[in-house]
């Protein structure tokens, strides 16, 4: 039988993790029942997979698609072209996005900003915002505030009257929302001076921060809050020989970059640029690529389901095949 590693590891990271030394082919197989054939446990579904074509797609505006929600976070997928109907005021959440293709203006109290694929920002509770976009898809995440950023900013906005070519002052819609800003859950929906909520950034010194990591190896931290990480995994290869098994939080994945295989103790399935993967507490998980891979890492210690449907299933398989993927895996 094949010897790997796990590092059993505690959220927020903190700690150096326990490292066990196991046997992949028992670490990857059904629990026997014993002599009774009595199960004492449940069983699990599969690892699921929620695919998102990376590549814009000519559309009319439509509202953002949820992948994971719960009482405690939201993570959805966008894309647009042109402006949305109404400025946004979260009350509850940061609303973080990650730029994965075209172009979005970011316009808010706090500044504008033209952000472009690999940029991640952060809108801080309170601060009125609209987009506008260009074959635009990006990915957002509503996450309890206080958040803070884990490194320095590479740019910031700035006050921008115009904030984009052709645009010109106008009444517009104010959208006031709680519940992790959410459908259906508006407070307060008004007409507001769009010119006014723009020269706020001119009276007062807050700016949104733009980060963008680069090809570090291992994952970047981001964005902490008091439950969730949010940071971006690289790394030029992995041979699936060490497992992280997090015994207090679950992980969500959003691949970028490269094709990888997930093997977790629910199921194998090969990973592409546009798809989403949630490992659920207390599974242990490791990857297989020969070549370049990224991706987004949240880790969450609160659960947040996945509410969009399922594009990929994975497949339970042995130890053996599991080696197999290592000698052929791209």
């Amino acid at each position: 039988m094949g010897t790997v590693h796990e590092h059993f590891e505690t959220f927020p990271f903190n700690t150096a993790p326990r490292v066990l030394r196991r046997q992949e082919e028992l670490l990857l197989a059904e629990p026997s029942t014993g002599p009774s054939g009595r199960k004492y446990w449940r069983d699990h579904p599969p690892i699921e997979v929620v695919h998102f074509n990376p590549e814009y797609q000519e559309h009319s505006f439509g509202p953002p698609r949820g992948v994971y929600e719960s009482d405690f976070m939201r993570l959805e997928w966008q894309s647009m072209v042109g402006r949305q109907p109404f400025y946004h005021r979260n009350c509850d959440v940061d609303e973080i996005s990650y730029q994965v293709t075209g172009a979005r203006t970011l316009m808010s109290e706090a500044g504008s900003v033209d952000l472009e694929p690999g940029d991640f920002s952060r809108l801080p509770v309170g601060v009125a915002h609209d987009n506008y976009g260009r074959q635009d898809i990006h990915v957002l995440f509503y996450v309890p505030a206080p958040v803070t950023e884990e490194r320095p900013a590479d740019r910031t906005s700035r006050p921008a009257i115009p904030p984009f070519p052709g645009w010109e002052p106008a009444v517009v819609n104010e959208l006031v929302t709680e519940c992790l800003g959410g459908p259906g859950h508006d407070i307060v929906p008004a007409r507001a001076d769009e010119l006014a909520l723009l020269e706020y950034a001119e009276e007062h010194d807050e700016r949104l921060q733009i980060l963008r990591p680069g090809d570090e190896p291992g994952t970047t931290w981001l964005y902490r809050s008091a439950d969730v990480l949010i940071g971006r995994t690289f790394a030029e290869s992995s041979d699936g020989r060490v497992y992280r098994r997090i015994r207090n939080a679950e992980q969500i994945d959003y691949q970028l970059r490269g094709h990888r295989t997930l093997v977790t103790q629910r199921g194998t399935v090969r990973l592409e640029p546009g798809d989403f993967a949630r490992i659920p507490v207390g599974v242990a998980f490791t990857s297989i690529h020969r070549g370049p891979s990224a991706h987004i890492t949240v880790v969450s210690a609160r659960e947040v389901p996945q509410v969009a449907e399922a594009t990929g299933t994975a497949e339970r398989l042995p130890a053996d095949e599991i080696e197999r993927l290592r000698r052929t895996a791209e």
